[in-house]
């Protein structure tokens, strides 16, 4: 297996990966089909918003590279490499745990050879890299009300504030190819200002799914796919279960190809 090299640059802003509609303090692996995920060294486990992201994201135009902002554990990163034949699939996380969780499961993939994780804040890469990226994709930081209940790296994980979206948004434009798409997983109740704050950055939204965790509850999520050009807004909405632990089809079909169980 080819190492995976390792990259730093200098470290200006302090952001972390988000977390899931609900949250695990188990630390021992999670295994998908293709890969392993350790989440011993960081509080970004394994969750549902990565998984979803990673698996509903079109690739359908086959980029051939790909940048992760925020890896976390690497999870997201990892399924692209799995649904793509990208030659370079690039990665960026700041917090030192999560970085060196990245790479260790960078490096014990199947694909270490595509993959590449810069120690690095967002605005400091946008700065240094010259390269254009045809895909982008980043499951953010957000703010729940959950704060007050969250361990206090688990909450800085969750802050919006180390990130803004205008920054993350920003910096995306930026880095992403001329033809190229990105993908983002936000609260709901934010996905409006998201919207905006892209189409302020001339990306333009091809395809939003709201998620529910069941049929009569209320939408938690929004999947967001843009681009720099304007197109006929694909609107879909997702249900995850019918009851508790009974999954539709819909969430069973797009997410078959990496849970070992569902």
């Amino acid at each position: 297996m080819v190492s995976l090299k390792v990259k730093s640059v200098y470290l200006i802003l302090l952001t972390f990966k988000a977390f899931n509609f609900s949250t695990s303090s188990q630390m021992k692996p999670f295994q998908f089909k293709q890969f392993t995920i350790q989440q011993d060294k960081t509080a970004m486990k394994v969750g549902t918003d990565g998984v979803l992201l990673g698996a509903w994201a079109n690739l359908d135009f086959y980029p051939s590279s790909i940048l992760d902002i925020g890896a976390g554990t690497g999870l997201i990163a990892l399924m692209m490499a799995q649904r793509s034949n990208a030659e370079t699939i690039d990665a960026i996380e700041l917090n030192d745990a999560a970085y060196e969780q990245t790479v260790e499961n960078f490096e014990n993939s199947d694909w270490a050879d595509r993959l590449f994780c810069y120690h690095a804040s967002l605005q400091e890469f946008t700065d240094e890299i010259e390269d254009k990226y045809d895909f982008i994709i980043s499951n953010p930081p957000f703010y729940t009300s959950t704060y007050k209940e969250l361990s206090e790296e688990r909450a800085m994980a969750r802050h919006s504030e180390s990130l803004t979206y205008s920054d993350l948004l920003e910096s995306t434009s930026k880095l992403l190819s001329e033809k190229g798409n990105c993908a983002f997983i936000i609260p709901f109740e934010e996905a409006e200002n998201f919207i905006k704050i892209a189409e302020e950055n001339k990306l333009y939204p091809n395809r939003i799914t709201s998620v529910k965790g069941a049929i009569n509850t209320a939408v938690k999520r929004s999947l967001l796919q843009f681009s720099f050009a304007k197109t006929e807004t694909i609107l879909r909405e997702l249900t995850l279960e019918l009851s508790r632990h009974n999954y539709t089809e819909e969430y069973k079909n797009l997410v078959q190809d990496f849970y070992l169980k569902l």
